[in-house]
């Protein structure tokens, strides 16, 4: 049984090592995240452009400042020269060959980044999405292009938004007379994201704005369902192996455990010419004859032989290296497993009492201390391998388990 729990923990501690590789590994895969700044030289691809109200008659200006990896900087002037003044800097999406290309993001649900504007200011995050069945490509002003405000300081504000709560304005729903009641939309065409004035925007004033720590963030829950999937496969591949494997490594053991006390079953065919010292064979006889009787005792056996205890014990360690309660203990016990396979309609208690046990509890705690195992396992694992012998080996076959 010691090389089947040496096997159980070393499985054990390979699965163990398996769901923590496969819960890092789901786990980080259904939080997923995207760095646009800094630029990374991953997807999506992003470059910086320009929106003004100059094709409306405005005068409001803007400028990109030398794009760096780690910051979107633009300086900007909003002026009211037009009817609808309107100023924004752009990350346009593109493909790996520049062109501009809405990209599928619709495994990201929030976005987050640090604002920093000089003066403080109130600005609009927009999403233009291409679609299909009213948007022109390439004319953004076509798309539906939900969004929502943020504020943003000159120390440097941490924004984060929701891309699936975004608005889109009233004013694109009656231009292109489509259902005011369809403010749901997807993240499947993304054209570009929009850094853009509002209306509390300071008119007149340099402004100057910084995008930093831009980053997409995610969430797929089927990689959880995948982890408990392998999680409650791995530990129920395991628990089948542990039960067979135990069952079988039990049954080795009580059958070597059987093989082995099958010198302590010798009463029955006990003789005196083994012993020259007649007190030692009526010793051995007498417990041997009487080992079923609950009041057999130490004090009973010096009664009926005439030996002293010191002799008994001496008698018992030497010739069987047990004490007096010992080797009655074993004598009860090899014969309760002979009648548990032997008698398989016999109640347990009923055997229990016929091999000199009182307590049932007490036999059951014993047994289980001899054999590794309850009366109820023994008698069913008895009975599985009577009924699936395993085949003969090609030497002299070992004993059954039956001591009869």
């Amino acid at each position: 049984m010691q090389e089947f729990f040496r096997k159980a923990l070393v499985a054990l501690i390979l699965l163990l090592i398996v769901d923590a590789v496969a819960a890092g590994f789901c786990i980080h895969q259904s939080h997923p995240s995207t760095s646009l700044i800094p630029k990374g030289r991953g997807w999506p691809h992003w470059r910086p452009v320009t929106t003004t109200d100059a094709a409306l008659g405005g005068t409001s200006t803007i400028r990109i400042l030398e794009p760096g990896r780690h910051s979107l900087r633009f300086d900007f002037r909003f002026t009211d020269a037009a009817n609808y003044p309107y100023v924004a800097a752009d990350m346009l999406l593109e493909d790996s060959q520049g062109n501009a290309m809405p990209a599928d993001l619709s495994r990201y649900t929030t976005v987050s980044f640090v604002a920093k504007c000089a003066p403080a200011n109130s600005l609009l995050f927009a999403m233009p999405l291409f679609d299909a069945t009213v948007a022109k490509p390439g004319e953004f002003w076509t798309y539906p292009t939900p969004g929502t405000y943020f504020s943003c300081s000159e120390r440097g504000t941490p924004v984060s938004l929701d891309l699936t709560r975004l608005s889109i304005p009233q004013w694109w729903f009656g231009e292109y007379k489509v259902d005011p009641a369809r403010q749901s939309y997807k993240l499947d065409q993304v054209a570009k994201f929009v850094f853009g004035i509002s209306h509390r925007s300071p008119r007149g004033v340099d402004s100057h704005v910084e995008i930093s720590d831009f980053t997409l963030h995610g969430r797929d829950d089927r990689y959880l369902v995948a982890l408990a999937a392998i999680v409650v496969a791995g530990w129920a591949a395991f628990a089948v192996w542990f039960l067979r494997a135990h069952s079988r490594a039990l049954a080795a053991s009580l059958n070597a455990q059987l093989n082995s006390d099958r010198s302590f079953v010798a009463y029955r065919e006990l003789t005196l010419e083994p012993f020259k010292d007649k007190e030692k064979a009526a010793i051995l006889q007498f417990i041997g004859m009487h080992f079923a009787d609950p009041e057999l005792n130490m004090a009973t056996v010096t009664a009926r032989i005439g030996a002293d205890r010191k002799k008994i014990n001496e008698i018992l360690k030497m010739e069987l290296g047990l004490t007096f309660t010992g080797y009655v203990n074993t004598l009860r016990l090899t014969e309760a497993a002979r009648l548990l396979q032997d008698r398989q309609g016999t109640p347990i208690a009923e055997i229990a009492y016929s091999v000199g046990y009182t307590s049932i509890s007490h036999f059951n705690k014993v047994f289980k201390e001899e054999y590794g195992c309850t009366p109820g396992v023994f008698r069913r694992l008895a009975t599985q391998r009577a009924a699936s012998p395993e085949p003969a080996p090609a030497g002299p076959p070992d004993p059954p388990l039956d001591t009869a």
